[in-house]
C-alpha cells in the first residue's frame, strides 16, 4: 500500500492550568500519526511547557520520546499535587465540575490571596514547577539542537507588553514566566525584566507560527470555554469567569485581527508584501473540548489528581482522533474553521 504523503503543521497551544492535560491528550494523538510533521509550536502558560516538553521529547528521542516527555511531566504534576492542602472534597467530587468549590484548603488559599501577596506568602519563592522543568528538560541541548521552531509566550510587567522567547533564549525561567499567575507566584526576573504569565497578552501568540513558518497550516488547541451558562453569583465565581475573560480576550483578539486582515486580503483591499501573503495562505484549524470545558469548574484548573489529568488526556486524545478523521484531507488546501463562527 502506497504510504500517504507527510504534511506539515504548526501548533498553538493554550494555557489553562491542569485543563493543559488536554492539550497533553491531543498532542499524544498527533504524535502516533506518521503522517504529520510539527514545524513550530507557540504557547503560553501550560501551553509553553507542553511545547517545550514536545520540543525537548523530540530532541531526545523522536515522536516516542516527545510522548514519553509529556507522560512524564503530567505524572510528576500528579504526584507533586498530592502534597497540596488544596484537595476536592466529597461534595466537590459530588457536583462532578472537578473543582474545589467545598475544599477548606482553597477557601482558606483564596482569603489569604485577598490581603497577602506571594512575596509575603511564599517569601522564599519555593516553585515545585520549577524542580520538574529542571528534572526532565536539557535546556541546553534544547538551546543548540531542536527541531522545531518554539514561541514561548510572557507578559512583560513593566509595559504590560508581550515578549515571545524563541529556541536559543529557552530557560526554566522563561517556562516559569509564562506560566506565572501573579496572585499564587513571584514575577520572573529575566535579563533585568519581570514577566508574568503570557496568557495576558497572547493565549497564545498565533502571528509568530504565520510570519515565522514556512508552511501553511496552524491547529489552534483551545482550551478557554467561550461560553458558560448562567450568571456567576458567587465572589468566587465572578472572579473565575472574570479570569476566564481576562485570558481569553488577547487571543479573541488576535484572531479577530487576522479574520479581518484575511477577508481584507481576499477582497484585495490593499497591496501585498510578504506579511499579507503569509496571512493569506495561512489555514487555520482548531481542536477544542467546549462542550467539556464549559461544564467543568473553573477552579478545576488548579486540580492535579491523577484520574482527573487522565480524563482530560483521554478527551484530547479522541479529540484529536475526530479532527483527524475529518480534516486530515483539507490540510494545506484550506482552513477547516470559520474564524467568524469562532468568534461568536
Amino acid at each position: 500500500m502506497k504510504r500517504q504523503a507527510e504534511k506539515v503543521v504548526s501548533l498553538a497551544l493554550q494555557g489553562g492550568g491542569a485543563h493543559g492535560a488536554f492539550t497533553w491528550g491531543v498532542l499524544d494523538r498527533l504524535l502516533e500519526d506518521e503522517r504529520l510533521v510539527v514545524e513550530g509550536i507557540s504557547g503560553a502558560s501550560a501551553g509553553a511547557i507542553n511545547a517545550a516538553l514536545l520540543a525537548h521529547g523530540v530532541t531526545q528521542g523522536g515522536r516516542e520520546g516527545a510522548r514519553r516527555a509529556l507522560a512524564a511531566f503530567w505524572e510528576q504534576v500528579s504526584q507533586a499535587g498530592r502534597a497540596s492542602p488544596m484537595q476536592p472534597t466529597l461534595l466537590d467530587r459530588l457536583a462532578g465540575g472537578h473543582g474545589f468549590e467545598w475544599s477548606p484548603g482553597y477557601r482558606a488559599g483564596e482569603a489569604l490571596s485577598q490581603v497577602l501577596g506571594p512575596y509575603e506568602l511564599n517569601p522564599l519563592n519555593l516553585n515545585p514547577l520549577r524542580d520538574i522543568l529542571v528534572s526532565l528538560v536539557d535546556f541546553e541541548r534544547l538551546r543548540q539542537e531542536c527541531p522545531v521552531k518554539l514561541f514561548i509566550a510572557a507578559t512583560q510587567v513593566r509595559t504590560g507588553t508581550l515578549r515571545v522567547f524563541r529556541n536559543d533564549e529557552l530557560t526554566a525561567d522563561v517556562l516559569l514566566a509564562s506560566a506565572c499567575l501573579p496572585r499564587l507566584h513571584q514575577a520572573v526576573e529575566i535579563e533585568g525584566e519581570a514577566y508574568w504569565d503570557g496568557g495576558y497578552t497572547g493565549n497564545p501568540p498565533v502571528f509568530p507560527l504565520i510570519w515565522h513558518c514556512r508552511h501553511r497550516d496552524i491547529i489552534l488547541v483551545v482550551l478557554g470555554p467561550l461560553q458558560r451558562r448562567g450568571v456567576p453569583r458567587s465572589p468566587s465565581d465572578i472572579r473565575s469567569r472574570e479570569s476566564e475573560l481576562m485570558f481569553m480576550a488577547a487571543f479573541l483578539r488576535e484572531i479577530g485581527a487576522i479574520a479581518q486582515a484575511k477577508e481584507a486580503l481576499e477582497r484585495e483591499l490593499f497591496t501585498f508584501g510578504r506579511l499579507e501573503r503569509r496571512l493569506k495562505r495561512a489555514n487555520l484549524h482548531v481542536i477544542e473540548a467546549e462542550d467539556l470545558l464549559s461544564r467543568l469548574s473553573p477552579t478545576s484548573r488548579l486540580n492535579t489528581r491523577r484520574d482527573f489529568l487522565l480524563m482530560l488526556r483521554d478527551h484530547g486524545r479522541v479529540r484529536a482522533q475526530e479532527w483527524l478523521d475529518a480534516n486530515f484531507d483539507r490540510l494545506g488546501t484550506g482552513s477547516a474553521v470559520d474564524l467568524g463562527d469562532l468568534l461568536g
